[in-house]
């Protein structure tokens, strides 16, 4: 199952060569000679994270027909730099081992748990127990021959691309015209750091490089000693921000409305309500277009602020919430291709310099809705695209405001708040009625998710003040 999701990421990112994964894991190798988005290590891994979730989601009534996804997954992800072809030998060495050990010893567990131990009592027999001894567990108690159990368990999966001919189209006569192109294949090896394995693999050691030895240990401090690990600065406000990977091809794709389309941006907030009842550090949200910015609480500990856990999270879980609700609010579109965001983790040290951002965003939400109403009023009106742009170079809000009243009639600050003004998310508290063991009654405060309906002006620093709990928390 997850193979052909792997498949999807090493077919949508060509710097991708070489994934290796089990269980709930995967690594994407990248050649070493890779330029992906100038090799930022957010962008790639938030990236790599949320294109990951969306086909998972997208593709799972296909492998499940059955079973109802109930929440919404998602991954955490980080980069590894590998400084040699040595250090990403040893540490495809080091994920099979884990793949190995792990695999035994759950299938140790699980096969005593079916016979009737709880998992307290299959955990104590398992302690302590060597390679050796687990397979005769399996094969004396359960008649189970640990090196015939599928490959897939066992070994885990590879997929690497090479080059494979295809038929691209016929001639005049019907015979097919073959061209090579470069696919991913999926494989399972006993040792996929193995010399003999990967020197065979000519785009491996083309792209990647050649392995001259064999592994004899594995040093695994040394391995992650070149994970790439930037943990946030602490009491600093953070602030993860996601963006729309290529939105505006998704939505000419999707047919979005133009300027804006209201139900896109409705999905988009209800990803956001999401993300703040499953995150509960999170304590505001602003979101405009394809974009959104959550707001942690100054003193979060979330993934002990390890800006790579906490960036690819956030990602991942909004991805997969927008796919899983994209029907809701589009009945009658079909998704034609699963979408993907990107993220970063920005520190942000004072209270006002955090409102700064905010305010920033809200400031470009109004600059860009306004000239993209006056631009696509304009392509409606019988302009192309190029001249509509020429149009509006160098001119000034009360310029536009009155192209828009003069020629379409459209009195700018009539439009939908929503547009305006893009939307906020936070916590409010609720007041709620509770009757006390004398018949009286008295309130008692409840917290709740509200998208606010009014689309308020967080620009003004009144705004913080109605609502101080906000950032108090």
């Amino acid at each position: 199952m997850v193979a052909i999701f792997v498949a999807a990421v090493l077919e949508e990112y060509p710097d991708i060569t070489l994934a290796y994964g089990y269980s709930d894991e995967y690594s994407f190798v990248f050649k070493k000679t890779s330029r992906f988005y100038q090799r930022r290590a957010s962008k790639i891994q938030s990236l790599v994270a949320s294109f990951f979730v969306s086909v998972y989601v997208t593709k799972w009534k296909e492998f499940f027909p059955q079973k109802e996804l109930k929440y919404a997954p998602s991954f955490c992800s980080k980069v590894i730099s590998c400084a040699s072809v040595e250090v990403l030998q040893a540490y495809l060495a080091w994920r099979q081992r884990d793949c190995h050990t792990n695999n035994q010893y759950n299938t140790c567990l699980w096969m005593l748990v079916r016979s009737g131990k709880t998992k307290s009592e299959a955990h104590e027999i398992l302690k302590g127990t060597q390679k050796q001894q687990k397979n005769e567990l399996l094969f004396q108690q359960f008649g189970i021959n640990y090196k015939m159990l599928p490959e897939l368990f066992r070994q885990g999966s590879c997929l690497y691309k090479t080059k494979v001919e295809e038929t691209v189209k016929h001639d005049e006569n019907g015979n097919p015209i073959k061209r090579l192109r470069r696919r991913a294949i999926l494989v399972h090896s006993e040792n996929i750091a193995g010399k003999s394995f990967w020197n065979e693999q000519l785009s491996l050691h083309k792209d990647l490089g050649h392995f001259t030895v064999e592994v004899s240990s594995i040093e695994r401090d040394y391995v992650r000693s070149f994970e790439f690990e930037n943990r946030l600065l602490p009491l600093t406000w953070v602030v993860v921000r996601i963006d729309g990977c290529h939105f505006h091809r998704f939505s000419e794709v999707h047919e979005f409305e133009k300027p804006n389309d209201e139900k896109a941006l409705k999905l988009m907030n209800s990803c956001a309500v999401a993300v703040l009842e499953e995150v509960q550090d999170i304590v505001f949200a602003y979101g405009v277009s394809d974009e959104y910015s959550f707001v942690l609480k100054k003193d979060s500990k979330f993934y002990n602020r390890h800006a790579s856990k906490i960036v690819s999270s956030v990602v991942s879980f909004f991805t997969s919430t927008y796919v899983i609700r994209w029907r809701e609010f589009f009945p009658h579109k079909e998704l034609k291709y699963p979408p993907s965001f990107d993220g970063r983790a920005v520190c942000y040290p004072s209270y006002e310099i955090l409102l700064d951002y905010m305010a920033w965003r809200q400031v470009d939400c109004h600059i860009n809705n306004q000239y993209n109403t006056c631009f696509w009023m304009l392509v409606k009106s019988g302009k192309t695209k190029t001249e509509a742009q020429e149009y509006l170079k160098g001119t000034q809000t009360r310029e536009k405001n009155e192209l828009l009243r003069q020629q379409f009639g459209i009195e700018y600050n009539s439009l939908p708040l929503i547009f305006r003004m893009g939307s906020s998310v936070f916590r409010c508290k609720k007041q709620e009625a509770v009757k006390e063991e004398d018949g009286g009654t008295c309130k008692k405060a409840e917290e709740e998710v509200v998208t606010t309906t009014d689309h308020c002006n967080i620009i003004e620093r009144c705004f913080w003040e109605e609502h101080p709990h906000i950032l108090a928390a």
